[in-house]
């Protein structure tokens, strides 16, 4: 078992750290907490890295079936690109913008685990409590402990392979938290808790009904008062999409001959978001998501020296530079996170000492969820290798992973043909 220390970052000290906070270009943030990474220098990137970037992301576009996808990145000592490539839909209606709203996916078990720490430092709960002391008629679980479930160590099972395809064919429906964790709990235990990593969904969503219960507030009370209102992250919750401003998302089924039809996804963009909650549940924009995984790397939101501390392999056969810990993925320099729900496949990676950022999503959920994993890591071994503007420095150091390696890994993961080259 493993035992952490937690203390709130308090306000007056934040006041020195915004003189070097990193403002994501373009945009403004009211918030009280700024990301404890580099300024970002004004200027912008050079053509030739604008196209390399663009044309990584259209290359995902293609083998995803994604018409649309929306792209920020960030390399505080030489430039920033956002913007947002395609149509709506794949007919070419619809323009995407940089300023649309889509899910968050697993970025939301992050926002989860900063609720956790920010909930025990003020004495509401202990990291190793039980998490059968908060959530009842899970007896068998005495053994685990809320830090195990946001560090991904419980050993329970996941359900959203179970009822994925429920989500396609009822999207509308409103899914109950106990009734979700149930199909992953309903799975046999893999290990012991605390001796390794299996990516739970349904650890996630037992962690978010323990902190409700916990706190006497909702999830998405919870979210917006820990996270996003500290951050000033005015496009991010927990809940549904609004009505209009919103990045439409699809996924590509079979056709009546048994084909992938790429060319006429499924429309999921109402896809209820309770089939995520506290797990997948947040919504969010490209400059809010931006924010959030620099405040997430650099320790910004929650301060906690040992968060990352105890980074556990991902799998046996995982890459030495790939690790879970702290409801994040470590890749590398990178901490971050990324997954898919119906309708859209996402990614956010950030370094905390060079504020190198990437955030991502795509508009088909059809292919694996890696491959925003995948694009996220292309597009930062780019931005990595970039010049330094007058004035700046870059970086020493450099990321174990090559641009070429995950786009033809990238390539593996292909479900769509992309439309050939005008």
């Amino acid at each position: 078992m493993r035992t952490r220390s937690t203390h709130r970052r308090a306000i007056a000290v934040l006041a020195g750290a915004m003189t070097s906070a990193l403002l994501l270009a373009g945009c403004s943030f009211e918030g009280d907490i700024q990301p404890d990474v580099p300024p970002q220098t004004t200027a912008p990137f050079a053509d030739e890295t604008v196209q390399q970037l663009t044309d990584a992301v259209t290359h995902a576009m293609g083998i995803t079936g994604s018409s649309g996808a929306i792209v920020g990145v960030w390399a505080p000592w030489s430039g920033s690109w956002v913007a947002g490539l395609g149509t709506q839909r794949p007919d070419g209606g619809g323009e995407v913008t940089d300023d649309l709203v889509f899910r968050a996916g697993k970025v939301t078990r992050a926002m989860t685990c900063d609720v956790l720490f920010e909930a025990a430092a003020e004495g509401k709960v202990e990291l190793d409590d039980s998490i059968a002391e908060y959530v009842s008629g899970v007896p068998d679980l005495k053994d685990v402990t809320l830090i195990e479930l946001c560090d991904g160590t419980s050993g329970i099972g996941s359900y959203a392979g179970q009822l994925y395809s429920s989500w396609l064919s009822n999207p509308d429906r409103v899914w109950d938290p106990r009734y979700l964790a149930s199909f992953g709990l309903g799975q046999p235990r893999t290990s012991d808790p605390g001796a390794a990593y299996r990516d739970s969904d349904a650890g996630y969503v037992l962690l978010g009904l323990a902190l409700q219960r916990a706190t006497e507030q909702t999830a998405a009370d919870l979210i917006r008062g820990y996270v996003a209102d500290p951050l000033g992250l005015d496009a991010t919750a927990l809940g549904e999409l609004p009505s209009s401003g919103v990045l439409q998302g699809g996924q590509s089924v079979n056709n009546a001959e048994g084909a992938l039809d790429c060319a006429q996804p499924l429309d999921l963009t109402g896809a209820s978001s309770s089939s995520g909650f506290t797990d997948a549940g947040v919504i969010t924009d490209i400059h809010d998501l931006g924010r959030y995984v620099q405040s997430l790397a650099s320790g910004s939101l929650v301060e906690d020296d040992d968060r990352f501390n105890a980074p556990v392999a991902v799998a046996a056969d995982a890459p030495s530079w790939y690790a879970a810990d702290g409801g994040a993925l470590i890749a590398g320099s990178l901490i971050g996170q990324y997954g898919k729900v119906p309708g859209y496949i996402t990614a956010a990676f950030a370094d905390p000492t060079t504020g190198l950022t990437v955030a991502l999503v795509l508009n088909n959920s059809a292919a694996d969820a890696a491959v925003g994993e995948y694009l996220a890591w292309e597009l930062a071994a780019i931005a990595s290798k970039t010049p330094a503007s007058a004035g700046e420095t870059a970086p020493e150091a450099g990321l174990p992973w090559t641009a070429e390696q995950y786009h033809a890994a990238i390539d593996t993961l292909a479900v769509c043909t992309p439309p050939a080259a005008e």
